[in-house]
């Protein structure tokens, strides 16, 4: 019987890790232009209103559409490199 603190496959554990790392960056990065987009167009909505985007003030184009839109290129971007990361580190959900 093998000991279970010890890796089955050699420099398994080293991977996990650093996919475990790379998936904490960009989780923090996206969630901070997450946060960026939802939160800093309500606080600067005066200063965004003086741009315009297709004739309406950049604050209220945000509000209505650009912050839904920015949210879901947030859900689509992190799709994509969360497959990347996964095959990089061999984590794709195959069993051998």
């Amino acid at each position: 019987m093998q000991n279970e603190s010890q890796p089955i496959v050699p420099g398994l554990e080293a991977a996990c890790q650093a996919h475990w790392r790379a998936t904490r960056r960009l989780t923090a990065v996206l969630m901070v232009l997450w946060l960026c987009t939802g939160f800093g167009t309500v606080y600067f909505a005066r200063e965004l209103s003086h741009f315009t985007v297709f004739g309406w003030p950049l604050s209220f184009y945000m509000a209505a559409q650009g912050a839904s839109l920015v949210s879901l290129a947030i859900i689509a971007f992190y799709a994509w490199r969360m497959r990347r990361i996964d095959r990089r580190y061999g984590a794709t959900g195959e069993k051998a």
